[in-house]
């Protein structure tokens, strides 16, 4: 790992059964970056995305996962040391991964639980630092007045924003995001990819994030890593994937959803 690089995946691949989902895949990325992964349904992007995170296990071998110069995983292990990176990298699911019956307040609150006690977080006793951490995260994502709603009450977009807040609550560095707006309307998945580039650009978090959408990969993102079929087919800037790429990488189905606006 370079001394620029925040994430590092080396050589690693995936098997599920008799599918490989990643074959030999390497990636390195750079304090700050916004990065795109890109590709059609099981090409490897989340399986790449939850490795990175340890969320799950590499095929034994070569392959290895750092994040801030930590062990990740190697060998088809998760290091002993991974809470050490793992504190320091926030992760948004398609699905929100919020706990429903627990207030918005209450489950951004729990982005504190890598640093106060278990007991505190257990019985709701948050340090006034998490309060205040919490509100400020809420109002940053523009969902401050739901604070004390059920999370399962909300729309989407809402309690995809509130996982946002959470992140910040964990006061992550780096913000892997699997599919965040996949289930969101138009409106909604506009908002949460401008609030995770504006924490791009002005606070300087890494931000790697899979998206279907070739668009707002385009849009939202200076870099675009593409995959097919578990490998790799394009790492580089957004502005030099061209058109006849997209198709090589999506198929000829491509030219079926092709909207105005994407380089030809």
């Amino acid at each position: 790992m370079t001394d620029a690089a925040v994430l590092s995946a080396r050589d690693i691949s995936k098997t599920f059964g008799a599918r490989k989902a990643l074959k030999g895949v390497s990636l390195t990325v750079g304090r700050g970056e916004m990065i795109a992964l890109i590709g059609p349904s099981g090409s490897g992007k989340s399986t790449l995305l939850r490795s990175i995170s340890g969320l799950q296990t590499i095929d034994p071998g070569v392959g290895v996962i750092e994040a801030f110069g930590q062990p990740v995983q190697s060998d088809g292990r998760i290091s002993g040391r991974v809470r050490d990176a793992r504190i320091r990298i926030g992760f948004i699911f398609q699905q929100f991964n919020l706990v429903g019956r627990l207030s918005l307040f209450t489950n951004v609150a729990l982005g504190s639980l890598g640093r106060i006690s278990f007991l505190r977080g257990l019985f709701g006793a948050w340090p006034q630092e998490t309060q205040l951490a919490a509100m400020a995260a809420l109002a940053r994502v523009g969902v401050a007045d739901y604070a004390a709603q059920r999370a399962n009450t909300l729309s989407g977009g809402q309690q995809q924003r509130g996982a946002i807040a959470r992140a910040l609550v964990q006061k992550a560095k780096i913000i892997l995001a699997d599919e965040p707006v996949a289930s969101l309307d138009p409106v909604s998945a506009r908002k949460v990819m401008d609030i995770l580039r504006d924490l791009n650009r002005t606070d300087g978090l890494t931000v790697v994030v899979t998206l279907h959408q070739v668009d707002y990969a385009l849009r939202y993102c200076d870099r675009v890593v593409a995959l097919k079929a578990g490998e790799i087919v394009y790492d580089g800037p957004a502005s030099g994937l061209e058109h006849k790429q997209l198709v090589d990488i999506y198929g000829p189905e491509f030219e079926d959803v092709f909207w105005e606006g994407t380089p030809k």
